[in-house]
């Protein structure tokens, strides 16, 4: 071998410099700062690994555990009941029980002391000069028989009132039992171990990436908190919970009160759809005190999405709610 391709052989032989490897270091150590620092503003400041959780029930589907939360920037708490209001107490002189779906439960992107429900408890409890309480009874997609399932199954806890918080498309919204609880991501039954995959893993991959990988397929819709229609409506009954509530509140005599919620799309017309005239007619046939939510001018930045109220659509609520109690 010759002195050309030995000194050519040491070289591309000899180890890289020190400072070379310090480059590395240096990369992955900012790396590793980044991951970290990524997953503490993701728990810490946003929430990630602290969802609420669900657990399923024989009698109403699934329902939030008891369970306090920080997500979003926003607080949820869940009693013991799993209601999503302080614990009831003997201290209270009077419940009022509100039950409904996910535009009463406000979701995790509303924090307790937003939602119409506190709001109202807290001016109740101020004008009467004694502890009353506004229960929010709700879960995502709930309709009214996963509500009345509650109300039998736990009792009234000796409410002098009955508020049902429904929508158009909870004339048909039937529990069907379908299995959703730990399979749909916006029902899990435990908490991810890492913010990052849960970033990646429950929002960016099937928002912006998955639609890329693979193309969308058309499925029955499942149950979950953004399903704003009724679910496999042909052949189905209107609702068993409206004529459920209408016949416990008249049995035990406790006044019932409805609250029709309007999507934006029935708002933009003006009008309910023909499942919202359903309940319409439904709470006229029945005598049901009924509030039209289209009657009192709600905005477009009342709502936060399609349905679900934005602070300002649930302090809205609440001063409708404030001026029948």
């Amino acid at each position: 071998m010759n002195t050309t391709v030995k000194l050519v052989k040491a070289i591309k032989d000899k180890p890289a410099p020190v400072s070379s490897r310090r480059k590395y270091f240096i990369v992955g150590g900012f790396l590793l700062f980044g991951l970290l620092l990524m997953e503490g503003v993701l728990r810490k400041v946003y929430g990630f690994t602290d969802a609420v959780l669900m657990r399923e029930d024989k009698d109403f589907e699934y329902i939030p555990i008891p369970q306090k939360r920080y997500r979003f920037l926003k607080n949820n708490f869940y009693n013991s009941y799993s209601q999503r209001n302080r614990e009831i107490t003997a201290a209270d002189s009077e419940v009022i029980l509100g039950f409904g779906d996910s535009v009463l439960n406000g979701g995790v992107q509303t924090d307790q002391d937003s939602l119409a429900t506190t709001l109202l408890t807290n001016y109740l409890t101020k004008k009467n000069k004694q502890n009353i309480l506004v229960t929010n009874i709700a879960a995502g997609s709930w309709g009214p028989d996963n509500c009345y399932a509650y109300l039998k199954k736990y009792g009234n806890f000796g409410a002098k009132k009955i508020l049902l918080v429904v929508s158009s498309h909870d004339a048909y919204d039937n529990m069907n039992f379908e299995k959703i609880v730990g399979v749909i991501p916006s029902y899990p039954t435990k908490q991810y171990a890492f913010g990052i995959t849960e970033l990646f893993d429950r929002y960016l991959y099937p928002r912006y990436i998955a639609q890329y990988i693979a193309p969308q397929e058309t499925k029955t819709p499942s149950k979950n908190d953004n399903l704003l229609i009724s679910k496999y409506q042909e052949g189905m009954h209107f609702n068993s919970g409206f004529s459920h509530f209408a016949a416990y509140a008249d049995s035990a005599k406790i006044p019932l009160l409805i609250y029709l919620h309007a999507d934006q799309e029935e708002l933009k017309r003006g009008a309910y759809n023909s499942q919202g005239a359903e309940i319409i007619a439904f709470c006229a046939q029945h005598h049901i005190p009924l509030i039209k939510e289209l009657d009192y001018a709600f905005q477009e930045d009342d709502y936060r999405d399609g349905i679900h109220l934005s602070d300002k659509g649930q302090r809205h609520l609440y001063s409708i709610l404030k001026s029948q109690y």
